[in-house]
């Protein structure tokens, strides 16, 4: 069932699983470290090709899962690629202080921006939006927590595909990928691009321009220009939550779009804050109030 037992914390294998799984993510050619059952399950079923799978003595009933999993997908996992350790090892190569046992590395997914206008194909939708495209571009966000949970709610609300611009945290970093729960692995992402260069190519692809504002210009929406730029490929710019969008991106938007609070509240995270914005043109995009 498995190829080589490691019992040396200095093989090779186990130090790519370490620098993996704790760094800030991947270079250009290096692989995706990823943690967990659900997560590796979710990675094999989605048809992410798996270079190695390494698995800590504890886990065994996990293997069997996980190649039930591998064994219904088209790339499977070979079987010289699935290491065998011991549980104080695989907590030494670990990114969590609770290890689960299952680690692969998995190779990253080739996307260009005309996947981020597609998205991904035979995807259940709960919303019944248009067919247009719509991206989330994220600027200059550097908690990959953050990072994380606006993906995964870019994929939960109907958005085709991501953009991290540069200065923001890798969407594939071992805690960015945490808190998407796999969905930066199943989203069209494009990494580090600058922003000008984002803005560009939108642009030439015909995409509206949304800016993410704060919560004080709510007042100031013009909804029928929101929902008109919603009707067609759009992309919705979310800044940080102190310095906000670029000025570049402010000088250029189509249209806003803010979330109304009660006072004193200041701002809410990025997180929190891009879940709702993308919740609401959800909406917006399926004719709802």
């Amino acid at each position: 069932m498995a190829g080589e037992t490691i019992t040396s914390r200095d093989n090779k294998w186990l130090k790519s699983f370490r620098a993996a799984l704790h760094g800030s993510g991947p270079r250009e050619d290096d692989p995706i470290g990823i943690e967990g059952r659900k997560l590796v399950e979710d990675s094999v079923a989605s048809g992410l090709e798996v270079r190695a799978l390494l698995v800590s003595e504890s886990a065994e009933r996990d293997l069997i899962c996980v190649l039930e999993v591998a064994g219904r997908s088209e790339e499977g996992i070979p079987r010289s690629r699935i290491f065998r350790t011991t549980d104080k090892l695989f907590a030494g190569v670990s990114g969590t202080e609770t290890p689960q046992g299952v680690a692969a590395l998995i190779r990253q997914p080739l996307w260009g921006l005309e996947d981020t206008f597609h998205g991904r194909a035979g995807r259940d939708r709960a919303f019944h939006v248009t067919t247009f495209p719509l991206i989330v571009v994220l600027t200059a966000i550097q908690d990959p927590g953050n990072v994380g949970t606006i993906i995964r709610s870019a994929e939960a609300f109907g958005a085709t595909g991501a953009i991290a611009t540069r200065g923001t945290a890798d969407p594939w970093s071992p805690k960015a990928l945490r808190a998407s729960a796999g969905s930066a692995l199943r989203l069209p992402v494009l990494r580090g691009l600058a922003v000008p260069v984002v803005l560009a190519q939108l642009r030439i692809s015909g995409a509206k321009i949304i800016a993410a504002g704060a919560h004080e210009s709510a007042k100031l929406i013009d909804w029928t220009l929101l929902r008109e730029s919603l009707s067609g490929p759009a992309a919705i710019f979310v800044g940080s939550e102190g310095a906000g969008l670029p000025a570049e991106v402010e000088h250029t938007a189509d249209a806003r779009i803010a979330i109304p609070m009660n006072e004193p509240v200041e701002s809410l995270n990025a997180g929190v804050a891009a879940s709702i914005l993308l919740y609401e043109a959800a909406k917006l995009r399926s004719g709802g109030a």
